[in-house]
């Protein structure tokens, strides 16, 4: 199967996490193409889906939604997961708890264009530039943390799981 590992990052996090996953699943066999999303000139010559993107503001970056939106025919009818690229991993408390509920959320604006076999929300490199030194001070305060908290195990059981899973897709189709 000819997969499509597409993302849309903002400040690297999202890019690392999908190479990783179209490295697991080129090292479980599948022909695997990764690459920004407005590097896709034509969605319809792959035959699966694993697409992610940076959240901001609770929602996946406009290229990430645009893209989707443009290649819903594409889409259509093929499998799909989706993961999305936020902070929860660097909140404490009840911020935590939150960003975990505001996932169901953020699938939800989702769905209008497709529908994922699955989506993971992962955590990322969460930088103090990112949100400059008021914001930094904020986020400080109400107990969040900076560093680097891609979940590297979590993200290889995912790759596998779809690998598995395109595996089975491709054996019933013979």
């Amino acid at each position: 199967m000819r997969v499509l590992v597409g993302y849309a990052s903002g400040g690297g996090s999202t890019a690392s996490i999908a190479e990783a996953v179209a490295a697991a699943l080129h090292a479980r066999g599948h022909e695997v193409v990764a690459r920004t999303m407005d590097e896709v000139s034509d969605a319809r010559s792959y035959d699966a889906y694993v697409l992610g993107s940076a959240v901001r503001d609770q929602a996946w970056l406009p290229l990430g939604r645009d893209f989707l939106a443009a290649q819903r025919k594409a889409l259509c009818g093929k499998p799909v997961w989706l993961f999305s690229v936020g902070m929860p991993g660097a909140l404490s408390g009840p911020w935590r708890r939150w960003a975990s509920l505001a996932e169901a959320d953020l699938l939800a604006g989702l769905l209008d264009h497709v529908a994922p076999i699955d989506h993971r929300l992962f955590t990322g490199v969460v930088s103090a530039e990112r949100f400059g030194w008021f914001g930094a001070l904020v986020f400080r305060a109400v107990g969040g943390r900076f560093g680097d908290f891609r979940e590297w195990p979590a993200i290889e059981m995912w790759s596998s799981s779809i690998a598995e899973a395109l595996s089975e897709i491709e054996a019933a189709s013979r």
